[in-house]
């Protein structure tokens, strides 16, 4: 059974670096989020109040913690441990999107700094980029990440992601869609609060599709997902997913029929999941490597 717990103000409730078994909901007070805790670079990198959740990525893929968390306050939450996740999605249906709405709400934070980031890179490698206060100014916060996560994430495996979708190989939904090659399934700049499985065949993901800077991004077969930030961020599409192969067999999912899933398939629910999981921690790795890359570009300029 998933219990209440109380932390005091600045009680750490767990610590970067430990293996996690749980995750936690606030009910009451606020916790933040530190990277290298104790530390003389200590950082801080959010604060979370009532009805927020912490600690799942450690749960879902078994990693160990990213990061340090305190009460930043006297707290109440909900302990979750891994053995008891599913059997708590099945109690409570809407902590599903809700798990999946924080993990794409992250995802879509972490898009745009690795965005700035990439731009930074660009920019300092112009032979006009500036060396000065104005561009360290623009810089610090990828200087400051840096310095601060170097040695603690390293590139994800997919292993996990395998062993899921091995599960759902032979799972054939009743509600599959059909399309024939070249089929566009959503275009960018498109809305459509729901995100796809491929079952059969396969699914391109295009940037400036129907274009000459037509570029294709990833392909997908089965079993893979795909479209889940429209579902979870409420944004609108960023790319052209078009049928690849005669007989592309797809699934619609909404935020509705997630409780249906956990009751028909939870090993789906399981997989979604992680997927969203793995996706944050492959464009975590992404933005550290680009940190990287402008703090050397900087460093070097400075000598």
């Amino acid at each position: 059974m998933n219990t209440e717990k109380c932390f005091s103000k600045g009680e750490v409730i767990f610590k970067q670096g430990e293996e996690g078994n749980c995750l936690y909901q606030i009910l009451e007070g606020s916790v933040e989020v530190i990277a290298n805790y104790g530390k003389e670079d200590e950082f801080s990198l959010t604060v979370l109040g009532p009805g927020k959740i912490f600690g799942e990525m450690a749960v879902v893929e078994c990693f160990p913690r990213s990061s340090t968390v305190v009460a930043k306050e006297d707290i109440k939450v909900i302990e979750i441990s891994r053995e008891e996740l599913m059997s708590f999605f099945k109690e409570r249906p809407e902590m599903i999107f809700k798990i999946m709405k924080q993990l794409g709400i992250r995802l879509k934070q972490l898009t745009d700094d690795y965005n700035d980031v990439t731009n930074a890179v660009k920019e300092a490698k112009a032979a006009s980029a500036p060396a000065g206060a104005a561009f360290l100014s623009k810089i610090k916060k990828f200087l400051t990440f840096y310095s601060v996560a170097k040695g603690n994430i390293d590139k994800p495996s997919v292993e996990s992601l395998r062993e899921v979708s091995a599960k759902l190989s032979t799972d054939r939904p009743s509600n599959l869609e059909t399309y024939e090659a070249g089929t566009i399934i959503f275009k960018k700049g498109e809305f459509a609060r729901c995100m796809y499985a491929v079952y059969g065949g396969s699914v391109g993901i295009y940037s400036d599709y129907g274009t000459d800077n037509q570029n294709r991004l990833t392909e997908l077969f089965p079993v893979s997902f795909f479209g889940e930030m429209g579902m979870v961020a409420d944004e609108t599409r960023s790319a052209t997913a078009v049928a690849e192969a005669d007989d592309t067999y797809v699934e619609i999912i909404r935020p509705e029929d997630l409780e249906d899933l956990m009751s028909e398939s939870p090993v789906k629910v399981e997989m979604i999941i992680k997927h969203l999981s793995h996706r944050l921690r492959t464009l975590t790795y992404d933005y550290l490597t680009a940190c990287k890359e402008v703090t050397e570009l900087y460093n070097k300029d400075m000598i």
